[in-house]
Protein backbone atom coordinates (compact mmCIF):
# COMPACT_ATOMS: atom_id res chain seq x y z
CA UNK A 1 0.00 0.00 0.00
CA UNK A 2 1.48 3.51 -0.62
CA UNK A 3 1.39 4.89 2.21
CA UNK A 4 2.38 8.77 1.37
CA UNK A 5 -0.58 7.94 -1.36
CA UNK A 6 -3.01 7.10 0.76
CA UNK A 7 -2.38 9.85 4.04
CA UNK A 8 -2.74 12.50 0.60
CA UNK A 9 -6.05 11.11 -0.55
CA UNK A 10 -6.92 10.38 3.05
CA UNK A 11 -6.53 14.41 4.27
CA UNK A 12 -8.17 15.71 1.17
CA UNK A 13 -11.06 13.79 1.18
CA UNK A 14 -11.65 14.79 4.55
CA UNK A 15 -11.10 18.41 3.92
CA UNK A 16 -13.60 17.88 0.68
CA UNK A 17 -16.37 16.69 2.94
CA UNK A 18 -15.78 19.36 5.65
CA UNK A 19 -15.32 16.03 8.25
CA UNK A 20 -12.64 16.16 11.35
CA UNK A 21 -10.56 13.33 12.28
CA UNK A 22 -12.85 13.35 15.43
CA UNK A 23 -15.99 12.39 13.76
CA UNK A 24 -14.23 10.06 11.02
CA UNK A 25 -13.11 8.38 14.69
CA UNK A 26 -16.56 8.43 16.09
CA UNK A 27 -18.21 7.45 12.51
CA UNK A 28 -15.24 4.07 11.66
CA UNK A 29 -14.77 3.43 15.17
CA UNK A 30 -11.08 3.74 14.84
CA UNK A 31 -9.37 5.48 17.54
CA UNK A 32 -8.38 9.39 16.98
CA UNK A 33 -4.91 8.63 17.85
CA UNK A 34 -4.86 5.44 14.68
CA UNK A 35 -6.10 7.93 12.58
CA UNK A 36 -3.94 10.88 12.95
CA UNK A 37 -0.63 8.35 12.45
CA UNK A 38 -2.44 7.48 9.18
CA UNK A 39 -2.11 11.65 8.49
CA UNK A 40 0.99 12.41 10.02
CA UNK A 41 4.89 12.56 8.81
CA UNK A 42 5.88 8.97 9.75
CA UNK A 43 2.83 7.74 7.83
CA UNK A 44 1.29 4.59 9.42
CA UNK A 45 -0.16 1.78 7.48
CA UNK A 46 -3.75 1.04 8.04
CA UNK A 47 -4.68 -2.50 8.44
CA UNK A 48 -7.30 -3.51 5.48
CA UNK A 49 -10.15 -3.42 8.16
CA UNK A 50 -9.45 0.03 8.80
CA UNK A 51 -8.91 0.98 5.43
CA UNK A 52 -12.29 -0.56 4.28
CA UNK A 53 -14.19 1.40 7.60
CA UNK A 54 -13.01 5.19 6.39
CA UNK A 55 -13.94 3.88 2.46
CA UNK A 56 -17.51 3.39 3.73
CA UNK A 57 -18.20 6.39 5.85
CA UNK A 58 -16.32 8.53 3.29
CA UNK A 59 -18.38 6.70 0.12
CA UNK A 60 -14.99 6.30 -1.80
CA UNK A 61 -12.87 2.54 -2.88
CA UNK A 62 -10.48 1.57 -0.97
CA UNK A 63 -8.44 1.97 -4.28
CA UNK A 64 -9.13 5.27 -4.69
CA UNK A 65 -7.63 6.11 -0.84
CA UNK A 66 -4.86 3.53 -1.88
CA UNK A 67 -3.99 4.84 -5.60
CA UNK A 68 -5.94 8.21 -5.93
CA UNK A 69 -7.52 7.02 -9.00
CA UNK A 70 -11.05 7.35 -9.17
CA UNK A 71 -13.58 4.54 -10.53
CA UNK A 72 -15.56 4.69 -13.89
CA UNK A 73 -17.50 7.53 -13.42
CA UNK A 74 -19.95 6.13 -16.40
CA UNK A 75 -19.90 2.78 -13.84
CA UNK A 76 -20.60 4.53 -10.78
CA UNK A 77 -23.25 6.85 -11.89
CA UNK A 78 -25.28 3.48 -13.82
CA UNK A 79 -24.98 1.76 -10.39
CA UNK A 80 -26.56 5.40 -8.82
CA UNK A 81 -29.56 5.79 -11.23
CA UNK A 82 -30.18 2.06 -10.70
CA UNK A 83 -30.07 2.39 -7.00
CA UNK A 84 -32.10 5.56 -7.01
CA UNK A 85 -34.78 3.74 -9.16
CA UNK A 86 -34.95 0.85 -6.97
CA UNK A 87 -35.52 3.49 -3.56
CA UNK A 88 -38.46 5.54 -5.42
CA UNK A 89 -40.03 1.89 -6.80
CA UNK A 90 -39.32 0.52 -2.89
CA UNK A 91 -40.86 4.22 -1.34
CA UNK A 92 -44.20 3.60 -3.51
CA UNK A 93 -45.02 0.31 -1.79
CA UNK A 94 -47.90 -0.08 0.39
CA UNK A 95 -46.07 -0.90 3.85
CA UNK A 96 -47.39 -4.52 4.04
CA UNK A 97 -45.23 -4.83 0.57
CA UNK A 98 -42.77 -3.30 1.70
CA UNK A 99 -42.55 -5.27 4.79
CA UNK A 100 -42.92 -8.51 2.56
CA UNK A 101 -40.00 -7.19 0.91
CA UNK A 102 -37.81 -6.50 3.54
CA UNK A 103 -38.46 -10.06 4.97
CA UNK A 104 -37.74 -11.58 1.37
CA UNK A 105 -34.34 -9.42 1.54
CA UNK A 106 -33.60 -11.11 5.35
CA UNK A 107 -34.17 -14.64 3.86
CA UNK A 108 -31.82 -13.92 1.03
CA UNK A 109 -29.35 -12.42 3.23
CA UNK A 110 -28.77 -15.40 4.86
CA UNK A 111 -27.21 -17.55 1.91
CA UNK A 112 -24.43 -17.10 -0.09
CA UNK A 113 -25.73 -16.90 -3.62
CA UNK A 114 -22.32 -16.51 -6.06
CA UNK A 115 -22.63 -15.14 -9.84
CA UNK A 116 -22.18 -17.67 -12.21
Amino acid sequence: MNVSCFKTVLRSELDFQGMTVKQLSVKTGISQRTLEGYLSNRGTTPTADNAVKISKVLHVSVEYLVTGKKEDSNKVLKETNTTDAISQTIRKLPIAKRELLENILSILNKYDIKKE
